[in-house]
Parts: structure tokens; C-alpha cells; sequence
């Protein structure tokens, strides 16, 4: 009896300590659209496209730009905790293309005032509003 009891609490604490974050991810939304960027894209706006991940002290955030074109993003942001101005959970958006030299940005519009999406490398997305920027991992 006493090894079943060891037993059960060791399974108990190892999920504790090794899976609170693949317990923690929020499920994708029912009504996201993922359509892949048209071949004939550039590179440097392609890239965009898939999924980030990216956290500060406060919450964990991801980004999904499910849909991108010469023109138009489509977006999806998941915040983990409220803000003031905001609730938690999946927000979608739709950012405008803007070319600026041989680099692209997304801008739109979110609770916080504009917000933009700017690329360092292949894998990183730096995200950025007049009161807050994070750096975002390219996960997928």
C-alpha cells in the first residue's frame, strides 16, 4: 500500500513541475483561417505569416497572422491576463501592409492605439505600441 502512495504523489508532483505549460496553452480559436501566402509574395512579407509566441512579467501573448496579401493582415492576439482597458483571451485583427523601403511592417489598431509589426531575422516579430514593446519567437 505504502509504494502505491509513493507512487501516486510522485506522478502528482512530476506533473506539477513538468507540465504546467502544456497545461497552460490556450486552445487555437474555433474560426481560424489559415491560408498559406500566395507563392508570388515577397519573402521579407511572407514571413509574417504563422504563429509567434512571446511573454513579459505580467502575461504570456501569441500572435497568428492567419491571412497575408500585398495589402491586408489577417491577425489573431491571445493575452493570457486582462489589462485594464481589455479582457483576456483571443482577439482578431486586420493590419494594413506597409512597405517601407525593401522592409514591411503591419500596422493596425488595438486597445492600447496603433500597434506594429516589425521583423528582425526569419524568427523574431517585435510587436510595439505607444506604451509597450515585446519581442515574439516564430513557433510554427
Amino acid at each position: 500500500m505504502k509504494t502505491i502512495v509513493v507512487s501516486a504523489v510522485s506522478i502528482v508532483l512530476v506533473s506539477i513541475l513538468f507540465c504546467p505549460m502544456a497545461m497552460s496553452a490556450p486552445s487555437m480559436p474555433d474560426d481560424l483561417q489559415v491560408v498559406q501566402p500566395d507563392p508570388s509574395l515577397p519573402k521579407e512579407l511572407s514571413a509574417f505569416f504563422g504563429k509567434w509566441e512571446g511573454n513579459d512579467s505580467y502575461a504570456e501573448y501569441i500572435y497568428v497572422v492567419e491571412k497575408i496579401d500585398n495589402e491586408k493582415a489577417k491577425l489573431y492576439f491571445y493575452r493570457s491576463r486582462p489589462l485594464e482597458s481589455a479582457g483576456a483571451g483571443w482577439f482578431r485583427y486586420e493590419g494594413n501592409v506597409i512597405k517601407e523601403g525593401k522592409k514591411y511592417k503591419l500596422l493596425y489598431r488595438g486597445v492600447t492605439g496603433p500597434i506594429e509589426l516589425t521583423l528582425k531575422g526569419e524568427n523574431s516579430l517585435n510587436v510595439s505600441s505607444p506604451v509597450w514593446s515585446l519581442r515574439f519567437r516564430r513557433v510554427q
